[in-house]
């Protein structure tokens, strides 16, 4: 890691300084000062991170969602270098989040389980308002701030310090962080604690948004605005689509771990601004538009589609998603990938063995290199080499990493296997390569006391509550790379309108089970006594397991012409479902067996209706397109 101290305090003035970067040139106007951490290799620790300037102002925004005839204000925390008061400019790290004053314990809704009581979720009980103190968490400050960057983090609009009300992506949250952007580049207002104007006179107005989460989901949002000076996002385990995060194909679903929460109970548990009493409408709003009865997509949930505006987006995006998480599932990064590959924005993308987490809990080092070199690229318009190196950096295991040109990965072909009758050699059901002519009818029962993780479980067995299909033993390595669909002919009897299909990868293997925190720390820079700039290490744990649920997804049968609207079905009459599972990058070892599993309602992520629902498959006609490698 680069440490040199030459030249600390030192400030030069340029006329300009042209700089090439990928994908052609573009001349970058500079700034008053040129800071001494910026050297053509890239940005050096130069700047006392125990002297920066630590400040609060709040953005005004051009919305009013609290309705009290005032516009929202923003509350934003800003660390920078001290040297920025002597006329040196710098780009700006804006982390945007709700969760800075911590979550209210709100309940879930009871309506997952008609027999069941309501679920919660497991939050910080009551709001800490006292995180609007000027400190920072994280790696972000203690690292970019000596090498030359401000770094700002804001309360999403009802949450912390700031006002307005909290929507779960809605619009009014959108235009709150652009606002921040916009106050950056000198288009918004913003005011100190004395509501004296503040300026923010030492930012060159070039900023890049990171988070994670709903942090991660915020620069995506922003992004899709178009706002001029957001120059690169990092959205880590970000959301492209709300809908997509609490539904699917016209159902009700649930991130994994909350079932029966939804956008109002989400908005209520970052509701931690002062006087939250005034939100009491928004919330019940939310409440009636997100629509839990039909699960059907609407205006309300277009509002919260930020692929609508992929044509908007101006910034450079550094995508990362951790190919095991559950909650913000990896559909979200797919979806949002693809339709900036489409649109041909610069990019990259990171994916990681790990679940709902940072990367720099899985492979710190290279992380924070690459980070830094990505914020050189894009916000200092030094030429690092970083767009001229492989696109994508994806995890097949724990800790092994392959990279390629670009992803999915080169080669992938959209491969059809067709659902199959029962082998010779013991499989209930097949997979069959390429398309195969109408066959029996498979018949299963729904039970939803039952998890996913038990119905796949016992492959070569007949089991009355699912469908398996299986096929031959690999003769070789094999690489799903992209977004599985699945086109199934079927028919149903009963109470539950859910199909599921569940990609499974039978084989031993040691995969991945959780991270867990080690006693020694890196400091990865300087700190203050409130925040030494130390983090635990991480490490994988893993286990030896006979099989992995490898990709998952869901559709509501009533569904089956468009997620706006709920068509109900004949009970008995075969109808053609076809959905999309979740977006993976997966190896499937030689030897090992692809498994398609189909039930009805996966218990930890569906509603449950009463048990008894008759599914019939017809085979050959339904099928499964896997985009394959190798």
């Amino acid at each position: 890691m680069r440490s040199s101290r030459t030249g600390a305090r030192l400030c030069a003035v340029l006329a300009a300084v042209v700089t090439v970067l990928a994908g052609g040139t573009a001349a970058l106007a500079a700034p008053t000062a040129t800071p001494a951490a910026v050297t053509p290799s890239g940005t050096e620790p130069v700047y006392d991170y125990t002297q920066a300037i630590r400040e609060q102002v709040w953005v005004q925004a051009p919305t009013d969602s609290d309705a009290d005839g005032e516009p929202d204000r923003v509350a934003v925390r800003i660390i920078r270098p001290r040297e920025t008061e002597a006329g040196v400019k710098v780009p700006v790290i804006f982390q945007p989040s709700p969760y800075y004053a911590g979550l209210n314990d709100v309940p879930n809704h009871d309506d997952v389980d008609r027999d069941g009581a309501a679920a919660r979720r497991s939050v910080s009980p009551g709001a800490d308002r006292a995180a609007e103190t000027i400190v920072f968490s994280g790696y972000l400050d203690n690292y970019f701030v000596p090498r030359g960057y401000a770094v700002v983090f804001a309360d999403s609009l009802g949450s912390g310090g700031s006002t307005g009300c909290p929507t779960s992506g809605g619009r009014n949250e959108t235009l709150g962080m652009k606002a921040v952007v916009d106050w950056l580049n000198g288009r918004a207002r913003g005011v100190d604690a004395s509501g004296a104007p503040a300026r923010a006179t030492w930012s060159t107005g070039r900023t890049g948004m990171i988070g994670v989460s709903y942090n991660g989901t915020l620069p995506n949002a922003v992004a899709g605005t178009g706002v001029k000076g957001l120059e690169t996002i990092v959205p880590i385990a970000g959301i492209s689509s709300w809908y997509d995060y609490y539904r699917a194909n016209g159902g009700v679903v649930a991130p994994g771990g909350f079932q029966g929460e939804d956008t109002d109970v989400l908005a209520k548990a970052v509701l931690t601004r002062a006087n939250p009493e005034v939100c009491a409408g928004v919330m019940a709003d939310l409440e009636r538009e997100q629509d839990r009865v039909t699960g059907d997509y609407n205006a309300y949930w277009a509002e919260r589609n930020y692929l609508r505006d992929v044509g908007k987006v101006r910034a450079s995006v550094l995508l990362v998603h951790g190919l095991h998480d559950d909650n913000v599932r990896t559909g979200q990064a797919g979806q949002w990938w693809d339709a900036l590959a489409r649109r041909g924005v610069p990019r990259k993308i990171w994916l990681h063995q790990a679940g709902h987490t940072d990367p720099f809990n899985v492979r710190r080092d290279v992380w924070l290199d690459t980070l830094h070199r990505w914020f050189d690229q894009w916000l200092y318009g030094i030429d690092t080499g970083i767009m001229r190196e492989p696109m994508a950096d994806v995890e097949v295991a724990p800790t092994v990493w392959r990279t390629s040109a670009t992803w999915p990965v080169p080669g992938t072909r959209a491969t059809t296997f067709a659902l199959g009758g029962p082998a010779a050699d013991g499989r209930p059901g097949t997979l069959q390569p390429g398309h195969a002519r109408p066959g029996a009818r498979q018949t299963f029962v729904d039970d939803p006391s039952r998890t996913a993780e038990d119905l796949v479980a016992d492959e070569l067995s007949a089991d009355p509550n699912r469908l398996a299909y299986l096929s031959a033993p690999l003769p070789r390595e094999t690489r799903l790379s992209g977004t599985p669909q699945i086109s199934v002919r079927a028919d149903l009897a009963g109470r539950s309108p859910y199909l599921t299909a569940l990609l499974v990868d039978y084989g031993p293997a040691d995969r991945y089970a959780g991270l867990r925190s080690l006693p020694v720390q890196d400091c990865v820079g300087p700190g203050i006594p409130e925040d030494p700039g130390c983090f635990n290490r991480r490490e994988y744990v893993t286990a030896n397991t006979p099989l992995e649920i490898v990709s998952r997804g869901w559709t509501d049968v009533r569904n089956r012409f468009s997620p706006w609207r709920t068509t109900p079905i004949r009970a008995g009459q075969p109808y053609t479902f076809r959905w999309d599972l979740q977006t993976e990058d997966h190896v499937f070892a030689a030897g090992h067996r692809i498994g398609v599993v189909v039930i009805s309602t996966e218990r930890d992520h569906t509603l449950r209706y009463p048990a008894g629902t008759t599914v019939g498959v017809r085979l050959g006609v339904s099928k499964v397109v896997l985009p394959l490698a190798g």
